[in-house]
């Protein structure tokens, strides 16, 4: 429509204001841009919180996974468009002379654009852990404590929109997003964090509960697609102009496409339901050792170590099939790390050196 190649187009012209003013700041750009990778809320932000606090860090993982699962449905209805193919194949400029917009091996997105998922995500997550950290302040009652939580209210809604803004304009300086799909992405994230305040239960979920709420998103999603697919409408429409148009087809991963994110998440909840509903999470982290400040701090620093290992394994490519079969496991197993495995190592160490000292 016209509405939106204007709004495309205006789009352009920030993206070229960006790169030729913020050249000096391309290196830090990038690094917000895998500040809001989501896939940073299984491998740093989850194990962090859930050592800490084991209902924000369930609630987080709830959060990403749900987040990013409406993500899909929103880029699969929306047909958003992304700037870098975008001023390729636009008739809107005079002469066929379109805006030269500059790649970077993280430009080349295959899903839709519109919402974010690195915003979407960013904003969800940061929500949980702010409104996580606020909840310890809320309680105090006198004076001076009143005016240090407000203090703490600022200082850190403040460090939550700074961070969103950064990752926005990152999104939008490589090139991979509109400055309206990064918007959307922000407030999308937030109504879902905040519709998760609501709902306690995800708390004492059974792992059949799991397993359902899995089985719900991925026939959901499949359905969503295969019916769309029977109407002559390709949801993968994308990714023919992302191979098209990127400027270096080694910036291409099939780790972007739709499929591979519901693959990933869907991967990271089942861990997540596998491991709390384990004996070895029980026997660890409802034992004496779990209120220990010690046993915290060394299931934090394992789990971080250990799940920097998992970027080592490389996942074969070649067989599209085999390799959504592979990242759900790997996805499965990063969770199930964190919650079971090394909390349950941990306090079989503590258990045997407490043995030895007595």
């Amino acid at each position: 429509s016209i509405k939106m190649d204007l709004l495309h187009s205006n789009g352009v012209l920030i993206i070229q204001h960006l790169q030729r003013d913020y050249r000096a700041y391309q290196d830090f750009l990038n690094f917000m841009s895998h500040v809001g990778d989501p896939r940073n809320i299984f491998s740093i932000y989850f194990p962090l919180w859930f050592q800490l606090n084991q209902v924000v860090g369930t609630k987080m993982i709830w959060v990403a996974v749900i987040g990013d699962w409406f993500n899909l449905i929103f880029k699969w209805i929306l047909f958003g468009h992304r700037p870098y193919w975008w001023v390729q194949e636009t008739m809107i400029y005079p002469n066929q002379s379109s805006p030269c917009l500059e790649q970077f091996p993280i430009t080349c997105e295959t899903g839709p654009g519109s919402p974010s998922g690195h915003a979407m995500g960013s904003s969800c997550v940061w929500y949980v852990m702010v409104t996580a950290a606020l909840s310890y302040t809320v309680r105090w009652k006198d004076k001076s404590a009143v005016t240090l939580h407000r203090l703490t209210w600022s200082f850190l809604w403040s460090i939550f929109w700074i961070i969103q803004i950064s990752v926005c304009i990152s999104r939008v300086f490589i090139a991979t997003h509109f400055p309206h799909q990064v918007i959307l992405g922000v407030f999308a994230g937030i109504l879902v964090a905040q519709a998760f305040e609501h709902t306690p239960a995800i708390q004492t979920a059974s792992l059949r509960m799991y397993m359902k709420t899995n089985l719900f998103l991925f026939i959901f999603a499949l359905g969503f697609y295969l019916v769309l697919k029977l109407l002559d409408i390709d949801l993968l429409w994308s990714v023919p102009k992302a191979k098209k148009w990127c400027a270096n087809p080694d910036w291409i991963n099939i780790d972007t496409t739709p499929f591979a994110g519901l693959v990933r998440n869907l991967g990271a909840l089942f861990g997540l339901g596998l491991g709390i509903n384990s004996e070895m999470f029980i026997t660890s982290c409802k034992g004496k050792n779990s209120c220990k400040i010690s046993f915290r701090i060394l299931c934090i620093a394992a789990s971080l170590a250990t799940l920097q290992l998992y970027n080592f394994i490389t996942i074969p490519t070649y067989t599209e099939y085999l390799f959504y079969i592979l990242s759900f496991c790997k996805s499965a197993a990063m969770p199930l790390t964190v919650v079971a495995l090394v909390p349950y190592c941990v306090h079989s160490l503590m258990r045997t050196t407490e043995k030895k000292l007595n």
